[in-house]
């Protein structure tokens, strides 16, 4: 699914020593997304502009598609997919930092005019959020994405079922952290407590399931997909991975024979300029977190946005500003005392305005150089002192059996 997208980048960069021969057969995994393209060229004066020269922002899909030999066995194939999850991966300018922000399936948005598979054009709709790539594939997906946030999508990578099982099997499973024993027939899965390495049909299980494991919520689900994907992080940027040559091959054969990507991303060579930079980020500048949204209104169901931290949110991004996570929001906050008072309901967008909050941690570019006193921070952010806004989320450095 999605999460091979951010894993790939760290993967790259080492295939450039790889050899001609292996080179080119890496290089031919990657499929291009020509359609897409041409769909987003049409519509290229309606599209937001880039803000910060250098920082990027990358769609990462993950398709529920059916078809073919390695994604039939999770249902059938009804010639339609959607979008299982997307995650809008923020690459700081300089990458000193990385914020994956999950876009919940569930929310209803508006939906733009999107040509279809068949040709033909769809009406504007308002929708379901995962309703944009089943009626228009990706180029749907980002010009919805760019209508809801007003934030230039530079790059997209599409993951299958079959790929992201692949991308974890081939760095040999990943570690996590479960609270609670599990045995859910559904997901086929049956797991002791405690740290515990998944291999990639258990990890796929893992982060699908919905209805078992927590408290069953979609909230719930994408805190746990978060916690999964920095510890996939944390995986292939292990020295036993990148440095073992054993190991690395069937990573990157792996990771460049499951994506789909645009044009400008579609070459080992292009990925290598992407991510060669992002070796330099620690862990606890790698950040998750989930859009500020809530049950809506007319739906206990289905999600809307939270505004305005929504809109505070984007435009951090737009800005390439500084922004926080932490498993809490701070107390004295008004986001949680509403949260609080939701607790057990869908409802846990967590966030804070940031003036109340005591910042303590170095933000990657953000923070480094800056002088912190009281908790403020001189230079911190673009003409001002005040520390950057808080959200609910985690950092890829979290130990979740911590």
């Amino acid at each position: 699914m999605r999460f091979g997208g951010l894993a790939v980048g760290v993967v790259v960069v080492g295939a450039v020593a790889g050899g001609v021969v292996v080179y080119a057969k890496l290089d031919g995994n990657i499929r291009a997304d020509d359609a897409a393209a041409r769909e987003l060229a049409r519509y290229e004066k309606e599209r937001p502009t880039s803000l910060v020269k250098g920082a990027q922002n990358i769609l990462l899909i993950g398709s529920d598609t059916r078809a073919g030999d390695g994604n039939a066995r999770y249902g059938r194939d009804s010639g339609t997919e959607r979008s299982d999850t997307t995650i809008l991966l923020h690459l700081s300018a300089g990458r000193h930092a990385a914020t994956a922000i999950s876009l919940p399936r569930d929310l209803m948005v508006d939906i733009p005019a999107c040509l279809r598979s068949d040709g033909n054009r769809s009406e504007p709709m308002f929708a379901m959020f995962n309703s944009a790539f089943e009626t228009g594939g990706s180029a749907c997906t980002i010009r919805t994405v760019e209508k809801l946030t007003d934030i230039r999508i530079d790059h997209h990578i599409v993951l299958d079922f079959h790929g992201f099982k692949e991308m974890v099997d081939a760095v040999d499973g990943v570690q996590v952290c479960l609270k609670k024993p599990i045995d859910d027939k559904a997901a086929k899965l049956r797991l002791p407590a405690g740290r515990v390495t998944l291999d990639g049909e258990q990890a796929l299980g893992y982060v699908r399931a919905r209805k078992s494991l927590g408290d069953g919520s979609d909230t719930d689900r994408m805190d746990r997909q978060q916690r999964f994907l920095g510890a996939l992080v944390n995986k292939v940027q292990s020295n036993d991975v990148l440095l073992n040559p054993v190991k690395l091959y069937p990573v990157l054969d792996a990771a460049t024979s499951s994506l789909t990507t645009d044009p400008g991303l579609a070459s080992l060579r292009e990925l290598y300029q992407l991510v060669r930079g992002l070796r330099d980020i620690p862990t606890k500048a790698v950040q998750f977190l989930t859009v500020p949204r809530e049950s809506y209104v007319y739906d206990a169901n289905r999600d809307q946005l939270v505004e305005p931290e929504a809109e505070r949110l984007f435009e951090r991004v737009r800005r390439d500003a500084p922004l926080a996570v932490a498993p809490e929001v701070p107390r004295d906050s008004d986001a949680k005392s509403r949260n609080s008072a939701m607790d057990g309901e869908r409802n846990s967008y967590g966030y804070s305005g940031g003036d109340s909050y005591e910042q303590s941690h170095d933000y990657g570019a953000y923070g480094r150089g800056n002088a912190k006193s009281g908790g403020k921070r001189s230079g911190g952010a673009p003409g001002g002192s005040s520390p950057a806004p808080t959200f609910r989320g985690n950092t890829a450095d979290e130990d979740s059996c911590g």
